[in-house]
């Protein structure tokens, strides 16, 4: 009795919950939260399958993700019922996804008519290089001045035109007007809110950002753009604020619920992280690692190779926040590499035991460029490589390489920041799925020189999506006020190493970057008449054969009869 009487009181002090859908590249989970303290108090997680159908393809099944989020909220729900917490407390819904990757589907049977491409994928290489070639001066940051960006195969733009260009069913679609496009957030919202039955197709100016087809100036898609990638605006979804409601829950324990937050995963990260000052920077570590710092109510164009990026809108009113971007595309899918595709590891905590067992890559330098290099080269050309290797080398130096190259990365892109603000920053929030690894983030502090700074509470994105959905107007119950804000506990990463050590190694990446350059290109190799490709074909190669042929006729003619 006095323990029923104990939760049933326990229940009352909860007050309104509020929760997240976080739709990742690798999982989906779904998060409530305490609105009043930010307490996570359950969540459910469920792993995507990803596939690889070509080299350099990377693919989801929409089907699949929208299925693990109706699980994930199901379970979510069980697990709070088992807690005696009553998810009719549940007032809000706030979404937060993977940014860029690019869908369409049908708005009449809601059939979703291609796969996802994933935003890693590369199979626009040939389309970006076309384009950037187009260009005066071939400059690749053509449509920079518009959009913040540089033109790249990470961006939803150049996959949309894939799309209409080889999927037929995309093509037919578009000319009969059934299609829609989103990025995984307005599929999600669109789905949930009714589908073919009155469902909202909308999207956040976070996530529309990253479209290449979004005027980060007037905060709304671009004729232009939209012309020079020749996508019709009809199949748009509409542009929103990240905080607003969108429309209501039309299924499911929820039903009824209001979908009040959006944003895409890093713009979320730094919410959650409580990055609202010009000059505050967060570091997120999940399939890649994004750093981001705010730039107040004024875009920042970089020089150095960073992104300009719309940070959050917290209301239909509220004014638009910027910040520079730093992507890099692998860190955490390094370790799934390790483990997937090298056999070296059997779980991501194994790499943490791997690495720390030697403690050092013994000269061994890991440039993970399996997409190309993000920020700050920018160059689809380059593939990974693994260099310095000795007989000594073994797999565990390789996992401690693999630890430092998302370090040394994230040194790379605070390099840039620092340059283009001209204000070092003194300490580096983290987030994200790798900051439980305790030697990574010891590693990073190393790496960087400066402290790195861990909240106990690692859920940062979802808590972020959170804050903006229990923060809109007609929800009202989460207080974005500073002095309102619950003081987060952390973890600090002090530097160990002195950093001539620190500044050497980094140098040794440097070098290693370089000889990951322009491995890779898509201008075909002539072939031979039967198809074959002829070593003749390289000019170079050609010479050096028939030169060393030469040679070697030469040299046994003057070394006459034996």
């Amino acid at each position: 009795m006095n323990g029923a009487m104990a939760a049933s009181s326990h229940r009352i002090l909860l007050g309104p919950l509020v929760a997240a859908i976080d739709q990742g590249t690798s999982s989906t989970r779904f998060l409530v939260f305490n609105s009043k303290t930010a307490e996570l108090l359950s969540h459910h997680q469920v792993e995507i399958k990803q596939s690889f159908p070509k080299e350099g393809w990377v693919e989801e099944d929409p089907k699949e993700i929208l299925q693990s989020v109706y699980e994930c909220m199901e379970r979510t729900c069980e697990k709070l019922t088992q807690l005696n917490i009553d998810i009719s407390n549940i007032k809000a819904i706030g979404v937060t996804n993977q940014r860029e990757t690019t869908l369409i589907w049908d708005k009449e049977t809601g059939e979703p008519l291609y796969n996802a491409i994933v935003w890693l994928d590369l199979r626009t290489q040939s389309t970006v290089e076309r384009l950037i070639n187009q260009t005066p001066g071939r400059n690749k940051n053509h449509l920079k001045h518009k959009t913040g960006l540089p033109i790249s195969t990470y961006f939803s733009a150049v996959k949309l035109r894939w799309l209409m260009d080889n999927v037929d069913e995309v093509r037919d679609a578009v000319v009969s007007h059934r299609a829609m496009f989103g990025t995984v957030d307005s599929w999600l919202i669109w789905c949930l809110t009714g589908g073919t039955s009155g469902g909202v197709h909308c999207t956040d100016v976070t996530n529309a950002s990253r479209t290449m087809l979004f005027n980060i100036h007037t905060m709304d898609w671009d004729p232009e753009l939209c012309k020079y990638f020749g996508v019709p605006m009809e199949i748009l979804p509409r542009v929103r604020s990240c905080s607003e409601i969108y429309g209501l829950m039309k299924s499911g324990a929820l039903s009824g619920i209001p979908i009040s937050g959006c944003l895409g995963d890093q713009s979320a990260a730094l919410v959650g992280q409580m990055c609202f000052q010009d000059g505050q920077a967060k570091n997120t570590y999940g399939t890649g690692c994004f750093m981001l710092r705010n730039t107040g109510v004024k875009p920042v164009m970089s020089d150095h190779g960073l992104l300009t990026t719309v940070a959050y809108k917290l209301g239909r009113d509220a004014p638009a926040c910027y910040a520079l971007e730093g992507s890099v595309a692998i860190a955490g899918a390094v370790v799934r590499w390790l483990q997937d595709n090298l056999g070296i590891i059997d779980s991501s905590d194994e790499l943490e035991k791997l690495a720390a067992s030697v403690g050092t890559s013994y000269g061994c330098y890991f440039v993970p460029a399996f997409s190309g290099l993000y920020a700050p080269y920018w160059e689809p050309s380059a593939r990974g490589i693994i260099c310095g290797l000795t007989q000594f080398t073994n797999k565990r130096h390789l996992a401690f390489a693999a630890l430092e190259a998302v370090c040394f990365q994230t040194r790379e892109i605070l390099d840039a920041m620092n340059q283009d603000s001209g204000i070092p920053l003194t300490q580096l929030q983290v987030d994200g799925g790798m900051t439980s690894n305790k030697l990574l983030m010891q590693l990073q502090a190393d790496i960087l020189c400066i402290p790195v700074v861990k909240p106990s509470m690692p859920e940062t994105t979802a808590l972020g999506a959170a804050m903006a959905a229990g923060a809109a107007e007609g929800v009202s119950m989460w207080s974005l006020n500073p002095e309102d804000l619950s003081e987060v506990t952390s973890e600090k990463f002090e530097p160990q190493i002195n950093p001539q050590e620190s500044e050497f190694r980094y140098a040794r990446w440097k070098k290693a970057v370089q000889r990951s350059m322009n491995w890779e290109t898509t201008e075909p190799l002539s072939t031979g008449n039967d198809g074959e490709t002829s070593i003749f074909s390289s000019v170079p190669l050609g010479f050096y054969i028939i030169g060393s042929m030469l040679m070697l006729i030469a040299a046994k003619y003057i070394a006459g009869p034996q």
